[in-house]
C-alpha cells in the first residue's frame, strides 16, 4: 500500500512539472492520469505530502502546480504583536516576516514564503508570505470576556496575534472569565478579527483544576482512549500465563529491584547485578511491552499518536491504557513479568567487555524508592536498613559501579547539566501548596548510570549490525550560540576553548567543574543548556553531544516512550531471524516517518508540562503578593530584570518602575546600571523581591526589588 502511494506520488510530481501543463484542479489532475476509484484518495493523499514537502503548491483557487524557484514553504511561527517567522526545513535560520507581510496567517500554518532578495544582507532575512497552504489551528483555548451582545475569546498561546471575535448566537452563554474552547470559524482578513464559536467550557480562570484541562485541549493531547482501543485490551492477560515463557531467559531467581519514586505506578525498568573476578554483571530488564503493543494494533496506532505519556503535576496521560502501563507491563513487586533484558559484563575501568540481549522473565523482590536506597547508603534509618536488610549489599554494589560508570563517562567528557526542575505539590483540589526543586541524590544517579549503559550498548551493538533503527541523536550547538556563550562566560571569568571552529563537550564540562559550588553555577548551567541544540529521534547515528558518545538510542522507557518500543520490535525480530529483505525494506521506509513524529510528539508533551508548570507557579505567588522572597538574577533584556527564586519561580522586574534611577542595559555586562547611582544589576547577583502582581492571562509574575521605590502600575 505505502509502495503504491510513493510511485502515485513520483508520477504527480513529475506531471505537476510539465511545463506542457497549465496549473489544474484536482478533477483535470484525476481525469488526465486516468486515476480509478480505488486510487482516489491515494491521490489526494500524494498531493498533500507533495505541498508538505514544499515540492508543489495549491494556488488560491485551488489549482496545483510546481513551487517557483524563488518561492519556499514552511511553518509560520507567530507572535503577540503580528510580525512572526518562517521555519523552512534545512535552513538553518528563520525567516523574519513583518506585520504588513503575514496575510493574516495563524500559528502553526503551513505557507509559502517568497524571500526578499535584499534580506540576506541584514542581521535577519526577511520574507513575504504569499500563501496559506494548510491552517495548523482549528481550534483555540483562551479565556472569554463578555461585551454588549457578543464577546472575545483571549488566546492562551501567546504567539496568536489577534483575540477571537464570538457572535452572541455562538458563546454557550459563557461568562468573563471562564476558560473556553473556541473553533476558528474564519480566520480574517484585511484587519478584520478572526471569527470563531464556543465548542466547550472548560471552567473558570482561577479554578485550580482548570488549568490542566486546557493546557491538554490547547495542544491536542488525545485524554480518552477509543472503544476499539479499549476492547482489544480483554483480550490481554492480567497476569503472565506459562505458555508465554516458553522460549525466554529466566531471570526469576536474581535478586532484582525496582527503584523509583514514591509516587511511580509504570515501573519500566528493573535491575540485577553481581561481582566475580573483577567484572560487574549488570541486567536492565525492560518491560516487554512489544509483545503486548503488536504492530499496526489498536493499541499501537493510538500509541504512535501520542507518542509518549504526558506528566502534568499530579496527573498523567499515559501512552498506553492503566491496565498495561500500572499493570501486565510495570514490573511490579511479587509477580512474574516479561522483559526484553541487556545483560552486560563491565570491567573495573567502566567498559563494557560482553552483553546480551534476550527475552526474559522476571521476578521483582523489592520494589525499591530513592529516599529508602539513599538511606541504605547513608546507614542514616535503621528501620529502614532492619527492613531491607538482605539488600544492602546489592545497593552498595550498584552505587560502587554507578561511580566507575560515570567517573568513565566523565573522563570522555559527558555533560552533566545539574539544573533544578521544578516539583510542584498540589491538594486534592489541584491547588499548589509547595514548590519546591526537585531531590537530586546519589540513588537518581545510579538508575541514571545504567539506563545511559544500556542505551548505548543497544545503539551500538545495532549501528553495526547495519539494521534499520531509531537513534537518539543531540548534534553539536551552532556556532554562533557557542559564540554567544563566550562572550557571556566572559564576564564571570571563565573561557571556552574551541577546537578547530567547533566546541568539545569536555570544555564545557571543565566549566561546570570549575563553577561548583558557585553562586551562580544553576545560572550559567541553564545558559549552557540553552546553548545546546535540542535531542530529537533520528534513523542516523550522528551520535550525542551532551554525552559525549557516538552511539546513542532510547532502549529503557517503552511504557512511556513510543521510540523505545519502536525498537524494541526490531530487536525481537533480530533476535528471532526474522529481519528479512522485506522486514528490513518495511523499516527503512516507516522509520524516518516514525522518528520525526516521536520528536514532534515529545516536544508538544515537553511545552504541555511546562505550560501547567507556569500557571501552577503563578498561582502559587498569587498567594503570596506583598512578601519578600530571595533569588538570583537570571536574565536581563532591555525592558526587565529576570530573578529566579529558591524555589526555582521565575518572575520580571520591568525596568520601566525602577523609579530610583534611570536604568540602562549594558548588552555585553549582561546588566542594568543606573546613570546616576551606578547600581548595577547583573546576571548572577543575589537580590531580594517583592511579588508585585500574577496574570494568568498573561501568564506573567511581577516582581520589584526590595530596596527600589517601586510605584505599583495600574
Amino acid at each position: 500500500m505505502g509502495e503504491k502511494r510513493e510511485i502515485i506520488k513520483e508520477k504527480l510530481y513529475g506531471f505537476i512539472c510539465d511545463d506542457q501543463y497549465k496549473p489544474m484542479r484536482l478533477k483535470d489532475i484525476r481525469f488526465l492520469l486516468q486515476v480509478s476509484d480505488s486510487d482516489k484518495k491515494r491521490v489526494e493523499d500524494a498531493l498533500n505530502e507533495l505541498i508538505s514537502e514544499g515540492k508543489i503548491t495549491v494556488t488560491p483557487k485551488g489549482k496545483y502546480k510546481k513551487l517557483d524557484d524563488n518561492l519556499l514553504v514552511g511553518t509560520y511561527i507567530g507572535n503577540k504583536k503580528g510580525f512572526g517567522f518562517v521555519r523552512v526545513e534545512g535552513i538553518k535560520e528563520d525567516f523574519f516576516i513583518p506585520a504588513k507581510y503575514s496575510m493574516d496567517a495563524f500559528h502553526n500554518d503551513r505557507v509559502v514564503i517568497c524571500p526578499e532578495a535584499s534580506s540576506k544582507t541584514g542581521k535577519r532575512m526577511e520574507a513575504k508570505i504569499v500563501n496559506v497552504l494548510e491552517r495548523g489551528m482549528t481550534v483555540v483555548v483562551g479565556t472569554f470576556e463578555r461585551q454588549d451582545g457578543y464577546g472575545f475569546v483571549i488566546p492562551d498561546n501567546q504567539k496568536v496575534a489577534d483575540d477571537i471575535f464570538i457572535n452572541k448566537k455562538d458563546t454557550m452563554s459563557a461568562m468573563t472569565g471562564h476558560k473556553v474552547v473556541c473553533q476558528i470559524t474564519n480566520y480574517g482578513e484585511k484587519g478584520k478579527s478572526p471569527e470563531g464559536k464556543i465548542v466547550e467550557i472548560l471552567g473558570h480562570v482561577n479554578d485550580p483544576s482548570t488549568d490542566l484541562l486546557s493546557v491538554v485541549r490547547a495542544y491536542d493531547i488525545p485524554m480518552e482512549y477509543p472503544e476499539k482501543v479499549m476492547n482489544s485490551l480483554n483480550d490481554i492477560l492480567d497476569e503472565v500465563s506459562p505458555e508465554e515463557l516458553e522460549g525466554r531467559t529466566d531471570f526469576r531467581d536474581l535478586l532484582t529491584v525496582t527503584i523509583d519514586g514514591e509516587d511511580a505506578k509504570d515501573l519500566d525498568d528493573a535491575i540485577s547485578i553481581s561481582y566475580e573476578d573483577g567484572i560487574y554483571t549488570l541486567g536492565v530488564h525492560i518491560a516487554d511491552v512489544s509483545h503486548y503493543v503488536t504492530e499496526k494494533s489498536p493499541l499501537d496506532k493510538e500509541a504512535l499518536k501520542r507518542g509518549t505519556s504526558c506528566y502534568l503535576i499530579d496527573s498523567v496521560i499515559p501512552m498506553i491504557p492503566h491496565k498495561l502501563s500500572n499493570g501486565i507491563c510495570s514490573l511490579n513487586a511479587g509477580v512474574d513479568r516479561l522483559t526484553l533484558s541487556c545483560v552486560m559484563k563491565i570491567n573495573q575501568k567502566g567498559k563494557v567487555i560482553d552483553h546480551t540481549v534476550c527475552e526474559g522473565v522476571i521476578h521483582v523482590d523489592e520494589r525499591m524508592s530513592y529516599t529508602n536506597v539513599q538511606k541504605i547508603l547513608d546507614r542514616s534509618d535503621e528501620e529502614v536498613l532492619e527492613r531491607y536488610k538482605h539488600i544492602i549489599s546489592m545497593c552498595d554494589l550498584m552505587f560502587e559501579l554507578s561511580q566507575i560508570i560515570r567517573e568513565c563517562r566523565h573522563k570522555r567528557g559527558s555533560i552533566d547539566f545539574d539544573v533544578d526542575e521544578t516539583k510542584i505539590i498540589v491538594d486534592e483540589n489541584h491547588k499548589p501548596v509547595q514548590i519546591k526543586a526537585y531531590d537530586r541524590n546519589p540513588a537518581t544517579r545510579i538508575i541514571e548510570d545504567f539506563m545511559l549503559m544500556a542505551n548505548e550498548t543497544i545503539a551500538e551493538d545495532y549501528f553495526w549490525q547495519q539494521i534499520p533503527f531509531e537513534y537518539r541523536i543531540h548534534e553539536s550547538p551552532d556556532p554562533e550560540k557557542i559564540d554567544n556563550l563566550t562572550v557571556f562566560l566572559n564576564n564571570f571569568g571563565l573561557f571556552i576553548r574551541p577546537s578547530q571552529d567547533e566546541v568539545h563537550p569536555k570544555e564545557l564540562q571543565k566549566i561546570l567543574k570549575k563553577i561548583e559550588g558557585e553562586p551562580y553555577e544553576a545560572l550559567i548551567s541553564k545558559m549552557m543548556l540553552r546553548s545546546m541544540k535540542q535531542a530529537r529521534y533520528s534513523t542516523e547515528c550522528s551520535g550525542h553531544f551532551g554525552l559525549s558518545c557516538k552511539y546513542y538510542c532510547h532502549f529503557t522507557s517503552p511504557i512511556r516512550r513510543y521510540p523505545d518500543l519502536q525498537i524494541h520490535r526490531i530487536i525481537k525480530e533480530n533476535i528471532h531471524g526474522q529481519l528479512d529483505e522485506k522486514r528490513i525494506r518495511h523499516y527503512e521506509r516507516i522509520l524516518p516517518g516514525v522518528a520525526n513524529d516521536n520528536s514532534a510528539k515529545e516536544r508538544r508533551a515537553e511545552e504541555a508540562e511546562r505550560e501547567v508548570i507556569k500557571l501552577k507557579e503563578i498561582e502559587y505567588m498569587s498567594e503570596h503578593i506583598g512578601e519578600n522572597f530571595a533569588g538570583v538574577v537570571s536574565g536581563v533584556t532591555s525592558n526587565y530584570v529576570f530573578v529566579e527564586l529558591e524555589n526555582t519561580v521565575e518572575g520580571a522586574v520591568s525596568i520601566a518602575y525602577m523609579y530610583d534611577d534611570c536604568y540602562y542595559f549594558h548588552e555585553e555586562l549582561y546588566a542594568v546600571i543606573g546613570e546616576q547611582s551606578g547600581k548595577k544589576y547583573q546576571l548572577g547577583d543575589k537580590v531580594s523581591i517583592k511579588v508585585l502582581r500574577c496574570d494568568k492571562i498573561k501568564k506573567t509574575i511581577d516582581f520589584s526589588f526590595v530596596d527600589d521605590n517601586i510605584e505599583e502600575a495600574e
